[in-house]
């Protein structure tokens, strides 16, 4: 198994918040010989690996959602331990994206005894993304789903709702000149949402997922048609009914390039911030060594 484990873990994501499900994980842990480190909070990710490292941890479990394992990824980067991933997550987008299973003890296992495998990446004017970043609309969502976790508690059916919540009340259009691989599109819309991932898209129908597998990012622009139409169009991607061209705008290329008139919020895995543009994205191949399940278990 290599040298001794240790998992990074952040108390508050989605399925592992509660006092059962967190006590679980700390039991899981201790029973497989693996070293728990505490986050207090988001700002203490850095750190925390640094010390892992320093202590020649290998692998560094990520144990959380996509957030958590996005901060252990950037956090990580050119340090050389394995990156283990525990979902722990509300999605867990990005562990499915990997055939990882959602059971907690068969992901240990494989954050342990897994295949060596490298990982790629996107970045947003240098931050890591796992899955997607996006400017705009997708951002203001994120926020009215925390208010609304905060009340009714984690679940996939509260995330859903606070997308209809935040469409019905708030909407902001976005001129944007966006450059991709040199060639420059103007547009205006509510949301730019970059993919480097095709899980997510095939989960919902999306086009993108061809030009992902062929080793580019896939840009979807949602239509300029007013907050009505918008929150319309947000139901079709959930009941899978979305159409290319006229819901969306399906760009894709190597890099990408958005210019805004003024700094937006943006989010990347799930987690918002505030960055001022241009917006710079970028793929970072086979970046970052990673446990993955072997290929016959996935073929099981």
């Amino acid at each position: 198994m290599g040298n001794k484990a240790c998992a990074i873990i952040n108390r508050k994501s989605g399925r592992g918040s509660d006092e059962e499900s967190f006590a679980q994980t700390l039991k899981l842990l201790e029973d497989r010989g693996v070293e728990a480190i505490l986050l207090k909070k988001p700002a203490d990710m850095a750190k925390a690996v640094d010390e892992a490292v320093a202590k020649g941890f290998d692998p560094i479990i990520a144990a959380g959602g996509d957030g958590t394992i996005c901060g252990v990824t950037e956090a990580l980067r050119g340090k050389g331990p394995r990156l283990g991933v525990l979902p722990l997550g509300t999605f867990n987008y990005f562990a499915r994206s990997l055939g990882l299973p959602e059971d907690a003890e068969k992901a240990l296992d494989v954050a342990l005894n897994g295949a060596d495998s490298t990982l790629s990446f996107g970045e947003i004017n240098g931050k890591v993304f796992l899955n997607n970043a996006s400017i705009g609309a997708y951002a203001a969502v994120l926020e009215v789903r925390e208010d609304i976790y905060k009340n009714w508690g984690r679940s996939r059916l509260a995330a859903y709702w606070s997308v209809i919540v935040a469409m019905a009340t708030l909407y902001r259009s976005l001129k944007m000149k966006i450059t991709v691989d040199g060639k420059v599109h103007q547009m205006r819309s509510p949301v730019a949402f970059v993919a480097i991932r095709a899980y997510q898209l095939a989960e919902f129908d999306l086009e993108g997922v061809e030009e992902i597998e062929d080793g580019k990012m896939a840009l979807l622009a949602a239509r300029d048609s007013g907050r009505w139409m918008l929150l319309w169009r947000a139901m079709r991607i959930f009941f899978r009914g979305a159409r290319k061209g006229q819901d969306y705008v399906l760009l894709s290329g190597k890099e990408i390039d958005i210019e805004t008139s003024a700094a937006r919020r943006f989010a990347r895995d799930g987690e918002r911030e505030r960055m001022a543009g241009p917006y710079r994205f970028r793929l970072k191949e086979n970046a970052i060594p990673i446990r993955v399940p072997h290929p016959e278990e996935n073929e099981a």
